[in-house]
């Protein structure tokens, strides 16, 4: 009985506290932005086939059956939709994602960009479509459409760190949690989250880039715990994890290579590492139980420092993302 008391303790503990890089205000339940873009009635209407019911590999086939007339016709025609198509062409959703955004993120690849509710943007650095290297960074709390500047600043270091060589992609693709609340401590969003990683990935698959290493912050770790059956990655990075939803790397379902980073400065290691009744995300990726190849981050400062220029984490980063650690 004591030990069950103990449980239920860390499990409300772990319901406080458990989030991103938000401090330690509360934070309100959301629901996910889920479904089809913005626009498909109209796309619909127009007679063009169903995005929902489109595999990024049949998107890819519609878009080469066409001109690239009629594809620029349709990018001017629906944005909103053909901006957000995984398996269109990269430099039409780019095109049309200038369109839809209005010059809100001039001057940027903008892979996808969606307004409802915090808004979501994927930003890409680099060119994605001949690129031998390919990364994605996967945020934790509090970033969305209008808060992208760390994830930013970790995309571009990443970047930085492998000579350019690498085409890093700043995944702001789903509904984060906002603070500390129970959305940071429960599974809900990372499920959303985790759909559509999946489509990421099936739709870079579909266009012809390299198979990515996927690099997942904080609550973007949980996204990457639930997406690891379903998507194609060469390793998988969680670094200030809160649990992924896992008892250890090979129950994840992944072929990747598992990696995990903890510096000792993070506040991320107070958390309890429990999971009951759907509270908390289960234990420490850095646990030597685990199973996870162990990334040093012994110089990193903070829950935010894994990418920062110099540490002994990034350069690790960098070296995962073009194949050379192992």
């Amino acid at each position: 009985m004591r030990r069950f008391t103990r449980t239920l303790a860390a499990a409300a503990l772990t319901a406080t506290v458990v989030a991103g890089t938000a401090g330690w205000a509360s934070g309100s339940s959301r629901q996910p932005v889920t479904g089809a873009p913005v626009g498909t009635a109209q796309w619909r209407a127009d007679g063009l086939p169903d995005p929902e019911r489109m595999t990024p590999a049949q998107t890819a086939s519609y878009f080469a059956s066409m001109s690239p007339r009629r594809q620029r016709e349709l990018a001017a025609a629906h944005p909103t939709v053909v901006g957000n198509l995984d398996g269109a062409p990269l430099a039409l959703r780019y095109a049309a994602n200038a369109r839809a955004t209005g010059g809100r993120y001039a001057g940027q690849q903008v892979l996808a960009y969606d307004p409802r509710d915090r808004g979501q943007a994927v930003l890409v650095y680099g060119d994605l479509a001949k690129a031998a290297h390919v990364a994605v960074i996967v945020p934790g709390s509090d970033t969305d459409a209008g808060h992208l500047a760390p994830l930013i600043r970790k995309a571009t270091a990443l970047r930085a760190a492998t000579g350019g060589r690498t085409a890093v992609i700043a995944w702001a693709g789903y509904t984060t949690p906002v603070g500390v609340g129970l959305d940071a401590a429960t599974g809900n969003l990372a499920e959303a989250g985790a759909r559509r990683l999946t489509r990421l990935t099936e739709g870079l698959a579909a266009v012809g880039a390299a198979e990515p290493s996927v690099f997942c912050h904080s609550y973007g770790s949980v996204v990457c715990g639930l997406a690891a059956p379903g998507i194609q990655v060469k390793d998988l990075v969680v670094l200030g994890s809160p649990g992924m939803r896992a008892d250890n790397a090979a129950a994840l379902g992944t072929s990747a290579r598992v990696w995990a980073a903890k510096d000792p400065t993070d506040w991320i290691d107070r958390i309890p590492n429990v999971q009951v009744a759907g509270l908390g995300h289960g234990i420490d990726p850095t646990a030597p139980e685990f199973g996870a190849r162990r990334v040093d981050a012994g110089d990193a400062e903070g829950h935010d420092g894994y990418f920062a220029p110099g540490t002994a984490s990034l350069r690790t980063f960098a070296a995962i993302a073009e194949g050379v650690a192992r």
